[in-house]
């Protein structure tokens, strides 16, 4: 009698398969470079005491991707398409400016991503990131969506290696618990500072319209719009898992030795005293997979906003003479964003820094824009937001606004 019970419950695992992957690597590749940096500098400076705010980034980042998986299973259409039909040529320019930027920078940062994880190995920058830009470049060019997203897919189990360093960390797993039943907060503009970078760091403007357009991409036929969502979960989860144990890592050793850190690299190197080399070493590669992963998905997702909303032949799946904007812009982007790396004393972070300013201006009006396309009844039909999950997003993004004033504010010194 269980038989037919079992055999449902497979077929509804290995659909959930065939559907899988846009959230899953979508959410993962945002633990990049920078996000690694993040997280590392919220463990080695504030110890235990932030973990809890993952839990509500967590469920801000998930009502963010659902909308974004939605509007893509629902329509057709990638978001910057359906932000041009919807509110004009003018603001769409004006979108893709800030996006096309923000996503620069982010750029350069996974190649000095891929410089700083080699060098802990040391391999020279100047051999480290030439090889790096050459294999992803062939990587999205030579490659289909279905054999990119595959590789993609097994990239994201290299994350498990920051999962096998918190334990070789030896955590206080009693602190960390008492932190997230009774969760503390402190007003300092440092403490502050850092809540805001964890927030722009998991949810960043770029994640919504690459979500989207794998989607389209991938042809996610509306009756599957379910396990859609739940690839949405899934990735959101993991994403945070990572972070927390990223976090704890460097809450176990360096925040514990006083040790402050200002990257992931140097995470990895006061490590290898603190918790021996092979913790050292699985920090590093996974800042390695990190940066590889994201300088392909950035550039990648950068192509996909700016041929949409310009009405461009756009996809994996085309060769380049069917395509030539969409992978001329991707190549472009390569190329520029590893020179820079390059470049002798080169100040990566302000680059960096700066695009992540940028990211919290510009995400808050995504946002907007993304609200009002899913309460179109027009547009969305019986799948426009219901009035809970209004109140929900409206909140979400009202609290983004003021972490955005607030930026802001410690920015400038006000």
């Amino acid at each position: 009698m269980k038989l037919p019970h079992l055999r449902l419950h497979w077929k509804s695992v290995l659909l959930f398969l065939t559907v899988a992957g846009p959230g899953i690597i979508t959410s993962n590749v945002d633990n990049d470079a920078g996000g690694i940096a993040t997280y590392s500098m919220a463990g080695a400076h504030f110890g235990y005491s932030l973990l809890w705010s993952l839990v509500p980034i967590m469920l801000a980042l998930i009502i963010v991707q659902e909308m974004s998986a939605r509007m893509g299973v629902v329509t057709g259409k990638g978001l910057s398409d359906l932000i041009r039909e919807r509110f004009g040529v003018k603001i769409t320019v004006y979108l893709l400016f800030a996006v096309v930027l923000t996503n620069f920078g982010n750029v350069i940062a996974e190649f000095a991503g891929v410089a700083s994880s080699l060098e802990i190995f040391h391999v020279s920058k100047y051999l480290s990131v030439p090889l790096a830009a050459v294999f992803v470049w062939l990587l999205i060019v030579k490659g289909t969506y279905r054999s990119v997203e595959k590789i993609f897919l097994y990239a994201c189990l290299f994350y498990l290696t920051y999962i096998l360093a918190g334990f070789l960390a030896k955590p206080d797993w009693g602190t960390i618990g008492r932190n997230f039943v009774a969760p503390s907060f402190s007003f300092s503009s440092e403490s502050m500072g850092m809540i805001i970078g964890l927030v722009g760091t998991t949810i960043a403007p770029w994640m919504q319209f690459y979500l989207q357009a794998s989607i389209v991409e991938k042809n996610i036929a509306l009756k599957n719009y379910r396990l859609a969502r739940m690839d949405v979960i899934v990735g959101s989860f993991i994403v945070t898992l990572i972070a927390a144990f990223i976090v704890l890592t460097c809450a176990a050793t360096l925040f514990k030795a006083g040790i402050r850190v200002e990257t992931a690299a140097d995470a990895a190197q006061a490590l290898r005293p603190l918790a021996g080399k092979y913790t050292a070493y699985l920090f590093a590669f996974g800042l390695l997979n990190a940066s590889l992963f994201a300088a392909s998905i950035l550039p990648l997702s950068t192509a996909f906003v700016v041929c949409e909303a310009m009405g461009w032949e756009n996809g994996v799946d085309k060769k380049f003479s069917e395509a030539p904007q969409f992978y001329g812009l991707y190549s472009t982007l390569i190329l520029l964003g590893a020179g820079i790396v390059l470049i002798p004393k080169i100040p990566l972070f302000p680059v960096m820094y700066i695009s992540q300013v940028i990211n919290g201006v510009a995400l808050p009006l995504i946002l907007v824009f993304m609200l009002n396309l899913t309460n179109n009844k027009k547009l969305m039909g019986e799948y426009v937001n219901k009035k809970g999950y209004n109140i929900i997003a409206w909140s979400t993004i009202v609290i983004l606004v003021v972490l955005t004033v607030i930026y802001l504010g410690l920015l400038l010194g006000l």
